[in-house]
């Protein structure tokens, strides 16, 4: 049976306390109030309330300077809880700036698996490759020269600056020198000419000589501040999180919920940890997936330069370079609170790309069917299937150019056959 217009929520002031709702009469629909206005600069914390446009909105998790008339519905971080009128009191911008503090209230480690990452337009199943920015064996190409198959590019890398937590960017002398004098502005170019096509680039921070480090409220401002900026300078639909010499969790989930904040809901964010790094729920690169996996695209762990290691049945040690081995491991990550789309498989193009855990494209395929499907699988079979497995990446574009694109043109076809 459908209720009466006249039963409605009681007042947000009850809300905003965390109380019980309650359903009142048709005299007190017009005592509805509204809670203090709605402010940009604002911190608001699960249960939260705001007001905007006659309307009162409640926030779900950590936010600050997304508008509720814009940011609210199902997926997004506001809900609104209907009209209001009067008592729309602005509220007081804080005396410092709010991202210098930790939020108050902790996002939940596991949010409504329902929840869909903010990835603007990727397909369900995409090819993720790194871009270097700097000169090695490897061919070097400009942006523009990345091969169509990829759907998201990960420039590889941001540096470090004298300010903690703080990122630069600029194209590589080197790199510049052996493609004949590229420039910062022909780059922009081209990532522009990339989005032209449907593509989507990140800026990824860290790798392997990466010497970032957020480990402190003041540095996951500063971490915050300089990607937006870099995104803003050269058009980056998001970062990527590559820091093989460790992540403070707590800190770095405050530096990308306030990039969050600043960019919007299509922010992409994605992250490459290395093997060990996602062997536990416990471990820090583990914790921060998923502690922010209500905005958190996708995770494509590094499947390579490892070693053997313990898959999800905890039962044996796979050795890297095999089906089992991929299969095993992304297992863990599926079984223990990360979504399927949420989940890629990481690997080298090209032998000559990585140290050890080289397998051919078509071992890939292999073990993104099993995960999928639960067919193609080797002596290790998953506890249950993961049809929304989100594809594959791997490092490096400019390498598997120089090994004739064996990699792309394997991987990403197989790709749309996915459920």
């Amino acid at each position: 049976m459908k209720r009466s217009r006249s039963v409605v929520l009681a007042t947000v002031a009850a809300l905003a306390a965390g109380g019980t709702a309650v359903y009142v009469s048709d005299a007190a629909v017009a005592a509805v109030a509204c809670a203090p206005a709605w402010s940009a600069t604002q911190v608001y914390t699960g249960g939260n309330v705001a007001s905007q446009n006659s309307h009162n909105y409640s926030a779900k998790w950590w936010t600050q300077n997304e508008s509720p008339a814009t940011h609210s519905g199902q997926w997004d971080v506001w809900a609104d809880q209907g009209t209001c009128s009067g008592g729309t009191t602005p509220t007081t911008p804080p005396t410092t700036p709010p991202t210098t503090t930790p939020p108050t209230t902790t996002p939940p480690t596991t949010p409504p698996t329902t929840v869909p990452p903010g990835n603007g337009t990727l397909p369900a199943h995409f090819l993720t490759g790194y871009w270097q920015n700097f000169d090695n064996p490897a061919n070097e190409i400009k942006l523009a020269a990345v091969p169509t198959s990829y759907d998201l590019i990960a420039v590889a890398f941001a540096d470090a600056t004298g300010t903690p937590g703080a990122v630069s960017f600029t194209i590589d002398p080197g790199l510049s020198a052996s493609l004949g004098g590229y420039t910062n502005d022909q780059f922009k170019a081209d990532l522009a000419t990339l989005h032209s096509r449907g593509k989507k680039v990140v800026i990824s921070v860290g790798g392997q000589n990466g010497s970032i480090s957020v480990a402190d409220s003041a540095a996951a401002t500063n971490f915050a501040n300089s990607v937006y900026s870099l995104m803003q300078t050269y058009g980056f639909d998001g970062v990527d999180i590559d820091l093989e010499n460790g992540v403070n969790a707590t800190y770095m989930a405050q530096a990308l919920r306030s990039l969050r904040s600043k960019a919007g809901a299509n922010l992409i964010i994605t992250m490459a940890p290395q093997t060990i790094d996602m062997q536990s729920p416990q471990s820090s690169y583990f914790a921060l997936a998923l502690s922010i996996k209500d905005i958190l695209t996708v995770v494509h762990t590094q499947y390579y330069n490892s070693g053997a290691m313990l898959g999800c049945d905890n039962n044996a040690a796979y050795a890297q370079g095999t089906v089992n081995f991929l299969v095993a491991l992304a297992c863990i990550q599926l079984q223990n609170g990360l979504r399927p789309d949420q989940v890629s498989l990481g690997l080298p193009a090209t032998t000559s790309a990585a140290g050890g855990g080289y397998v051919a494209p078509s071992v890939v395929n292999q073990a993104l069917d099993c995960l999928a499907r639960g067919t193609n699988c080797g002596s290790f079979k998953p506890p249950a299937t993961y049809p929304g497995i989100r594809g594959a990446m791997t490092w490096s574009i400019n390498w598997d150019v120089t090994g004739g694109n064996g990699f792309a043109n394997t991987v990403k076809p197989h790709l749309s056959t996915l459920p």
